[in-house]
């Protein structure tokens, strides 16, 4: 720092070269400033780097590997051989801790103030290179025999080590062309490059899709593993669906058919569905050589002037209201179902229904007869005309 100071900067008119021998001198101050305060007593302040991992006596904090202290550096001798003393003050206390070195182990040693987290190890056991000892060294120089020992020692360790030690050189060949290596390695990055531009593609179709802002998180193996598993899941996609359903809705007729209509609306009023037309109530052994039922429900129905141009358009009836189980008090007026098939209102006998759609109740009746074909053909009344023969 005086030094720095002194170069090309202010001299006084008394100073004297000779005399002062320099501004630190002429200034009566030590270049190190501060740091030099004790140098009196043989003691310099430092930066102490800690060598290991400790715990302070004081406050039984611990104290990390690496963490620089200000300490008091002081120089003691072991014969010729120097031991440094550190002694330093915990940053979290006022508790200090002194250390020292160990030439005899080259460590560093707490001689108070702390406790060494033990982290140590043999370096014999670790594999690592042992230091020589000063015994062992003599005994190297003046004992032939002792050498010859050693070195028989050596040549077994390097037979042990060389199968490792030729791997090594092979892995240093095959790395030694830096063309190769470069081009290999940028080949591997287009590679991976190129795999995670896919990966990211097929996310962000999947979030956009399913409108998402979430990251994904990377496909695994186990992932794939468990999905092929999914019995349960959808054959079409939701594209699919919704094609088929378009589809189906573009060809169906805009306009519904009257006749289904009136016929779905006739079967929820009476709670009927199309197996009970063709299953009779109470059948018998006679019973079973009815005629066959067809479609409809040959719900007999008011004649009208054009009614016989109609049945011959609409397809023909199977069964009357017998063959159906219904009975009068079950009809529903204003339908036309009782009325008899010639018109003019004359209510229609349910007997004589039973009686000619051939359904036998309890062996009462004859064996059943067949049904004379009626030209039934809607499932409700038919006014058309009757204001015509009403007014006649």
């Amino acid at each position: 720092m005086g030094e720095r100071k002194g170069v090309n900067k202010y001299y006084p008119p008394d100073f004297d070269p000779a005399k002062h021998g320099s501004l630190n001198g002429y200034r009566k101050s030590h270049p190190l400033r501060e740091r030099a305060r004790k140098l009196s007593q043989g003691i310099l302040i430092i930066r102490f780097e800690m060598p290991y991992n400790i715990w302070c006596d004081g406050c039984k904090n611990h104290i990390g590997m690496g963490e620089q202290l200000s300490c008091e550096h002081s120089t003691a001798h072991y014969y010729t051989t120097p031991i440094y003393r550190f002694r330093m003050k915990c940053h979290l206390c006022v508790n200090y801790i002194e250390m020292q070195t160990d030439p005899a182990s080259c460590d560093y040693v707490i001689v108070s103030g702390a406790q060494r987290k033990e982290e140590r190890w043999d370096m014999k056991d670790n594999e690592q290179i042992l230091t020589t000892e000063h015994s062992e060294k003599e005994k190297l120089e003046t004992n032939p025999m002792f050498k010859l020992e050693h070195g028989s020692q050596d040549r077994g360790k390097l037979q042990r080590a060389l199968p490792s030690l030729s791997h090594i050189q092979e892995k240093q060949e095959a790395w030694r062309d830096d063309f190769q290596l470069n081009s290999a390695l940028r080949r591997k990055f287009r590679d991976e490059k190129k795999v995670i531009k896919e990966e990211s593609e097929r996310d962000g179709a999947l979030l956009s899709k399913a409108c998402l802002s979430i990251p994904l998180v990377k496909e695994t193996e186990d992932d794939k593993r468990l999905a092929s598993l999914l019995t349960l899941h959808s054959a079409d996609s939701y594209e699919d669906r919704q094609r088929l359903k378009r589809r189906e809705i573009s060809a169906r007729s805009w306009f519904p058919s009257p006749v289904a209509d009136r016929a779905s609306d006739t079967l929820k009023r009476l709670g009927l569905t199309l197996s009970s037309t063709s299953t009779p109530s109470l059948g018998s052994p006679s019973c079973s050589t009815a005629l066959p039922v067809s479609k409809g429900l040959g719900i007999v129905r008011r004649r009208s002037a054009g009614s016989d141009i109609n049945a011959a358009q609409e397809p023909e009836a199977s069964l009357g209201i017998a063959s159906l189980g219904i009975r009068e008090s079950d009809t529903p007026r204003g339908t036309g179902i009782t009325d008899a098939p010639g018109g003019g209102g004359t209510p229609f006998n349910s007997a004589q229904a039973e009686t000619q759609a051939g359904v036998c109740f309890g062996g009462e009746a004859e064996p059943c007869a067949p049904l004379p074909s009626l030209p039934l053909t809607s499932l409700v009344a038919d006014y058309w005309g009757s204001s015509s023969e009403s007014e006649s």
